[in-house]
């Protein structure tokens, strides 16, 4: 089948290069000149394990190719998926959908012949309707079905999520656009991975509901962590107790300093508000959003807090800027409110991150801090040591040399990856969450 991807984003260049691998020819199409430059000679624009091999053998065995010329893999196209940027609104309320919009005027331009228009888009419900009423109001003789297809990609495991997916969710009520998705998605079917048919509206739901749903699940971990450190109990020992009954589950009860990302902020945002534009606000939603909110602002307070409540002159060193580990992106970070509350409180801030330092410089004021090498440099002279996110190379520091390098053996751990015991025989004063903190021997 032919497949042109519209947008080269997270979503877009993984979708497109994993439609590839399926044996699709598939042309990613970007209005960023620069960005398709690169991408033509190998140069992701993302960092993702694996993308890179991935692109590059498919682009070798002619599957894969990237352009910023629309018209012509359109007009070739079976399908046409738009996977461009649905970012907030500049208020903050709701998602901007004028990308999804100028996609689909270019598509109606250039369509020829039968053609699915597909929205890969994260979209609110109802986007695909407005999509089909601007392509049909534009050309009303064209013939093209708008489904919903909607992304169930985590940075870091995105190749497996599209490869190997715990569902493919499908929104379309015509005969002729569900055969064209089947053989689009044969590869999975064939493996048996569930696949949901369903109509379209449901369809846009089911990703902002998905999306609320682990979104609300941290913040309650979050809020019980809060509680646990005001009784004296473990945070940990209460996941496993709740996280045992199969209707819980035990993923997405690991506390920390809130969740961040391109998905969880603006999604739950934007449930919020279509909620209430259809006259049914979503209270829970609604709350969690405002809780993880004040959470990632009330991080820098945990750290200052653990520096016997001032770190005025004093230096902390931040490892971890990403929301995740295994991505480079900073998007809505709790490392951001981390930092510039430290920098507010008087602090000089030594940061280091394995994959996220040219991103997070476009985040974070370059002169503001220090830039570090390694985690052993950003540790040095540093009154205290924070551990943001929960990159694998920070799991196995060698507590020694970071006694040595430090003035003060002061850390504070918000993912929660030591054990306050081990911390405790290795001289250093330990805080995490939902734990009690404990003195150095």
């Amino acid at each position: 089948m032919h497949i042109t991807m519209i947008g080269t984003g997270y979503v877009g260049l993984v979708s497109g290069t994993c439609f590839s691998e399926f044996g699709h020819t598939v042309v990613c199409v970007d209005k960023d000149a620069a960005k398709v430059e690169k991408l033509n000679n190998g140069v992701m624009p993302i960092f993702e394990p694996g993308l890179d091999s991935l692109v590059a053998s498919n682009v070798k065995a002619g599957r894969l190719s990237f352009t910023t010329n629309l018209d012509s893999p359109v007009k070739a196209a079976d399908a046409v998926f738009i996977a461009v940027g649905t970012p907030s609104s500049a208020d903050n309320t709701h998602a901007d959908l004028s990308y999804v919009y100028a996609a689909a005027r270019e598509i109606a331009a250039a369509v020829d012949g039968y053609t699915v228009v597909v929205n890969k888009s994260t979209v609110p419900v109802g986007t695909g309707r407005e999509v089909e009423d601007i392509i049909r109001t534009a050309r009303p003789e064209a013939d093209f079905d708008v489904v919903s297809n909607p992304e169930f990609l985590r940075e870091g495991s995105a190749i497996n999520d599209f490869m190997r997916p715990d569902r493919v969710v499908i929104g379309t009520g015509a005969d002729r656009a569900r055969d064209v998705m089947k053989k689009m998605y044969r590869p999975l079917f064939l493996i048996e991975t569930p696949i949901l048919f369903t109509k379209r509206p449901t369809a846009e739901l089911i990703k902002y509901a998905a999306n609320a749903f682990l979104a609300t699940k941290i913040t309650f971990i979050n809020e019980i962590a809060d509680l646990c450190e005001a009784v004296d109990a473990d945070v940990h020992d209460l996941a496993r107790g709740i996280g045992l009954d199969g209707r819980i589950g035990s993923k997405f009860l690991h506390p920390g300093p809130g969740y961040g990302g391109s998905c969880f902020p603006k999604d739950t945002v934007a449930l919020a508000h279509t909620a209430r534009t259809a006259g049914h606000p979503l209270r829970i939603v609604e709350a969690v959003a405002t809780v993880n909110d004040e959470r990632k602002e009330k991080m820098a307070g945990k750290i200052i807090a653990a520096c016997g409540g001032s770190v005025e002159g004093k230096t902390i060193a931040v490892l971890g800027l990403t929301f995740k580990p295994n991505t480079d992106d900073m998007r809505e970070a709790p490392s951001l409110s981390i930092v510039a509350g430290l920098k507010a409180a008087g602090a000089s801030v030594r940061v280091f991150d394995p994959e996220g330092m040219d991103e997070a410089k476009k985040s974070i004021d370059a002169g503001s801090v220090e830039w570090c090498a390694d985690a052993y440099d950003a540790a040095t002279g540093a009154d205290a040591l924070t551990i943001v996110t929960e990159w694998n190379e920070f799991r196995a520091l060698d507590m020694d040399r970071l006694k040595d390098l430090m003035t003060t053996p002061v850390m504070i751990d918000l993912r929660n990856i030591y054990k306050p015991d081990e911390m405790r025989a290795a001289g250093f004063d330990y805080t995490s969450v939902g734990r009690a903190s404990v003195p150095s021997t």
